[in-house]
């Protein structure tokens, strides 16, 4: 786990999505744990490339509010 990125995550004032490409949910336990989570405006999970997509699409609408 990185808990120095969690940290610059939580440093920074603009919105940030924690992207999986996999559906970490179905996985094993250990992928369950999401350190960066809390920090993070939202996740995206399980769309393959198409998480980046979505993630980014939000951004930008959240960024435009």
């Amino acid at each position: 786990y990185s808990y120095a990125l969690r940290d610059a995550i939580a440093a920074v004032k603009i919105p940030v999505a924690e992207v999986h490409l996999s559906q970490v949910y179905s996985r094993e336990e250990f992928r369950r744990k999401s350190v960066i989570g809390e920090v993070c405006k939202g996740t995206v999970t399980g769309f393959g490339k198409f998480s980046y997509y979505a993630a980014v699409y939000a951004l930008m609408n959240l960024v435009g509010e």
